[in-house]
């Protein structure tokens, strides 16, 4: 029988790493923290702008998907490129996932977010952080990154990773992420389009 081929995806991604399992004499993004900060430490994460000040201008901090619209979240993904989910796997994916978003406090829509999957112990990769275009350029996807990684870290996760597409490899690399950090390579298992027509 002859084995089917793996289709690569059309779009390159990136394999980065987070630089907290990385001793600081290794890792250069550690360095690179600020010293002091308005947002404070959250279990070892400097956080650049406190829940308070993002109040302050109008967001408000979520730690759970609780009262989270996927309809609106999946229709940030639209916006910014990212496909659209069938809202109960997207349910059903952020009951197993550590979040953190902004709501605008004017509409409680989301606005900014950011998900990680993983046992909970260990290990957990970083998936879907998306900030509504009209709001980019505001650190709010820094913000949400930064809790995320907080709450990841206080549970004592040592190993966190992501997938990146190529133009937004440098909006981790001062959030701590590395790429291929020790030569470490990421990868991914693909199916070919004929092995999913007969699964």
């Amino acid at each position: 029988m002859q084995q089917p081929q793996l289709q690569p995806r059309v779009r390159a991604r990136a394999f980065l790493h987070a630089a907290v399992k990385l001793s600081p004499r290794r890792n250069p993004f550690l360095l690179r923290r600020p010293a002091a900060s308005a947002g404070g430490a959250v279990a070892g994460v400097q956080l650049t702008v406190s829940d308070s000040e993002l109040s302050s201008r109008g967001f408000a901090v979520r730690r759970t998907a609780e009262g989270l619209d996927v309809a609106a979240l999946n229709e940030v993904f639209a916006r910014v490129g990212f496909p659209r989910r069938q809202e109960e796997r997207l349910r059903r994916a952020l009951e197993h996932s550590e979040v953190a978003w902004l709501a605008s406090e004017a509409t409680g829509r989301p606005v900014a977010f950011a998900r990680a999957a993983g046992d909970g112990v260990f290990n957990a990769v970083v998936w879907d952080v998306v900030v509504e275009p009209s709001c980019q350029g505001l650190g709010l996807g820094r913000a949400v990154m930064e809790r995320l990684v907080a709450e990841l870290r206080r549970k004592g996760v040592g190993n966190i990773v992501l997938y990146a597409e190529p133009r937004v490899v440098g909006f981790y690399r001062p959030l701590g992420f590395a790429m291929d950090p020790d030569g470490i390579r990421g990868m991914a298992y693909y199916r070919s389009k004929q092995n999913q027509k007969q699964h």
